[in-house]
């Protein structure tokens, strides 16, 4: 007899209202599309796992504690989907934990993170472009991603050449942790001459970076970087775990799910 699991992985937030309507509204998502397999939680950032057992006794496992709880519980087949945005360090140690489990269970698949082929990038850019303002002359927009020192960091460039050659020559995206950074966009906000810029998360969660990095007023956020740079900011604080085309786009990674033996 089989016995079904959804296990649905996120790097995680402590910010208990952006979580619920990112995570939790993605998770819902990918449990109506498979409502035969029973619903499971992980998060992959031991620090905010760290920080919700001690502010909130709020318990959350990592992969490798949650499957092991399946294998106890005589489950037989297992998907699993990432919410992670790019292929990098964190993928990376969720696809090495969860092939430690690829004997204990008769079907076990991973699906990838959200940008991973081509028409991930171009079905992205044409999902978050009909959710936000339409600019103006004189206006552009800048999201920020995380940025890694991972290779994977390559997507964020990648990302902004894309929008660019789906026309949105307004559209810029810099990192937080990576490249680009804003210091390398800013010159050419100002050579481009905007009067105005809008700041958004390129992140599944609204969470601290995007409320104290992107849009607080501190002096060193982007937000106060861009103002004392002259340009009118408003700042879009809305995770991409937002938009339910994201969520459908993670339902269709989960549907193509390839079983870890062959990862």
């Amino acid at each position: 007899m089989q016995k079904k699991a959804l296990l649905v992985i996120s790097f995680g937030t402590s910010y208990a209202e952006t979580r619920k309507k990112t995570i939790a509204a993605t998770e819902q998502r990918l449990q109506k599309a498979f409502p035969d397999h029973d619903f499971y939680r992980a998060f992959t950032s031991r620090m905010i796992i760290s920080k919700l057992k001690k502010r909130d006794n709020e318990i959350v496992d990592v992969p490798r504690e949650v499957l092991t709880k399946l294998k106890a519980a005589g489950y037989t087949h297992v998907r699993c989907q990432t919410t992670h945005i790019i292929n990098g360090h964190e993928y990376d140690i969720t696809l090495k934990e969860i092939k430690d489990f690829e004997a204990d269970f008769e079907s076990l698949t991973l699906g990838r993170p959200l940008l991973t082929t081509v028409e991930d990038y171009e079905e992205t850019i044409d999902i978050v472009m009909g959710k936000l303002p339409k600019l103006k002359k004189g206006e552009a927009l800048v999201y920020m991603g995380h940025g890694t020192d991972h290779h994977a960091n390559a997507t964020y460039p990648c990302l902004d050449y894309m929008f660019k050659m789906k026309g949105y020559e307004d559209v810029y995206v810099g990192t937080v942790e990576g490249f680009p950074e804003l210091e390398n966009i800013v010159p050419i906000l100002k050579e481009k001459k905007y009067k105005k810029v809008y700041l958004a998360p390129f992140m599944l969660v609204a969470g601290d970076h995007a409320t104290n990095d992107m849009a607080s007023d501190d002096e060193e956020s982007w937000k106060s970087v861009l103002e004392e740079e002259r340009f009118r900011v408003e700042c879009i604080l809305e995770g991409l775990g937002e938009y339910p085309g994201i969520q459908d786009l993670f339902v269709e990674h989960l549907k193509k799910a390839q079983p870890v033996t062959e990862m």
